[in-house]
């Protein structure tokens, strides 16, 4: 090998590679904050996940109904965390002012007179000669050190009690028959504009590539107007899902015909002679022919359409309504920005789960994928 050929690979994949890093680490960043404890990530960096973190903490301390008397004095004693968190505590104050006064294990007299001790481990222990009278805890304030947490709370939060759950639901209806019906009329069309003759074959291929360059926001309100003017002639009022299942039909179709049709018309053309030489009929040529050797386009094309769909958020505000049965993933996540605005671990975590079913489908395919899109771009 040529030491320039050489110096010009490893440019090009050097680039790849740091192309490859910039699309990764966004994804990596949302899976572990979707992972952590919410105060670990509202205090560091995804980056930093497996740090131990010093946290700040307010708590209040039992009150007087738990004291008990031992030796003559009056005790209220307990844990500030739970044996599972693994926190331990560094220094702690009783003032806002002095959040960090003391360390943990030193002792502090509050204003009643009683003595106060927080040891490392978040025990504590209150102790005073008389009985206590104040009917709050004390309130205290921490610094502690935790350890890396990672949980699965935030998608139970997320997929139970948010109503992410049946927002992803409603998204797999939608996408789902989006994809296939578009697929399967596409297939048929682009057969008959590849290897059927008839008036006007061209004149209709030039209209499918001309609507190409239809702005989508353009056809919305038209196309809303002539679905509820239907829907009242045949007596259903209101937004469903079959109406979003032929808005992204009819939005997706020119660009699904104009790559089948190329991908199809691709194919040996001594192929098709011999199998009408044999007796074939157009039905028996396409389905035991043209389907088995479109595979890769069907994948191709398939990827593009569902990702379109599953990733839409205007055409589902126009064609369904807000209710939990009809809402998509897309609209409550923009929902979840307003209610779930401080909460990270959420939004993280929401978007994760909207990320996966893309994810799975690509991964799934991603082998049919070039070798679909370019034989079914390229040639005409």
């Amino acid at each position: 090998m040529h030491k320039k050929e050489f110096v010009g690979k490893l440019i090009v994949n050097s680039v790849l590679f740091i192309i490859v890093i910039i699309w990764i680490l966004p994804s990596l960043g949302l899976l572990v904050s979707s992972l952590r404890d919410k105060d670990q990530l509202s205090t560091s960096g995804w980056w930093l996940a497996l740090r131990t973190s010093n946290l700040n903490e307010i708590k209040r301390l039992k009150d007087k109904t738990h004291q008990f008397e031992l030796n003559g004095t009056f005790v209220i004693e307990g844990r500030i965390f739970d044996l599972s968190e693994a926190k331990t505590v560094k220094r702690y104050g009783i003032s806002s002012k002095h959040p960090a006064a003391f360390e943990a294990g030193e002792s502090v007299v509050l204003r009643d007179g009683s003595l106060l001790t927080i040891f490392e481990d978040g025990s504590y222990k209150i102790s005073k000669i008389s009985a206590f009278e104040k009917k709050k805890g004390q309130r205290v304030f921490l610094n502690v050190r935790s350890p890396p947490r990672f949980t699965l709370e935030n998608y139970r939060e997320v997929v139970l009690f948010s109503g992410v759950g049946q927002s992803f639901l409603n998204s797999l209806t939608v996408a789902i028959p989006s994809t296939i019906i578009p697929l399967a009329i596409a297939a048929f069309a682009a057969y008959a504009l590849s290897w059927m003759q008839f008036w006007g074959r061209d004149i209709l291929f030039a209209t499918v590539v001309c609507l190409l360059v239809v702005p989508l926001q353009m056809s919305l309100i038209p196309l809303l107007t002539m679905y509820n003017n239907i829907g009242s002639l045949l007596g259903v009022e209101g937004k469903s899902y079959p109406g979003i299942w032929m808005a992204h039909t009819g939005f997706g179709m020119p660009l699904k015909i104009y790559l089948m049709r190329n991908f199809i018309k691709s194919l040996p053309h001594e192929m098709i002679e011999a199998a009408r030489v044999d007796g074939a009929n157009h039905y028996q040529i396409f389905v035991k022919i043209i389907l088995p050797l479109s595979i890769p386009a069907f994948a191709s094309i398939g990827i593009l359409q569902f990702l379109w769909v599953w990733n839409d958020l205007l055409v589902a505000l126009v064609f369904l309504d807000k209710t939990p049965g009809e809402i998509v993933l897309t609209s409550k996540l923009r929902e979840m920005l307003g209610s779930y605005g401080d909460n990270w671990e959420i939004l993280t975590a929401s978007a994760f789960v909207s990320m996966v079913i893309p994810l799975l489908v690509f991964l799934s395919l991603q082998k049919y994928f070039v070798r679909g899109l370019v034989a079914g771009s390229v040639k005409g």
